[in-house]
């Protein structure tokens, strides 16, 4: 078994749609892994991007409970550091007022 771990390569926009566009109009997922040396999943994700929002950048293609949970996320981040602040305000005001 080759263990060797290829590079990895990055694709545009373009050629995941001439991947798509291919794949579409009835060549087969084999072929095209094989002709242009892909790995499955990612002509899988390029297929499934392109059928559901027609973009292939990733938070285009999110569901609305992961854009929720990273904006969730970046709140609390925000949270925490206001939290810090104050804490330290409130350690410095205390100080003063001895």
């Amino acid at each position: 078994m080759n263990t060797v771990k290829r590079p990895r390569r990055t694709f545009n926009d373009d050629f995941k749609q001439q991947m798509v566009n291919l794949y579409q109009h009835g060549k087969s997922r084999s072929e095209l892994i094989a002709e242009y040396d892909l790995t499955p999943s990612a002509l899988d994700r390029w297929i499934a991007q392109a059928t559901q929002s027609g973009s292939f950048k990733t938070k285009d293609n999110r569901s609305l409970e992961e854009q929720e949970l990273i904006a969730l996320r970046k709140e609390l981040k925000q949270l925490r550091m206001e939290n810090d602040i104050l804490k330290q305000a409130a350690l410095i005001m205390g100080r003063k007022s001895q």
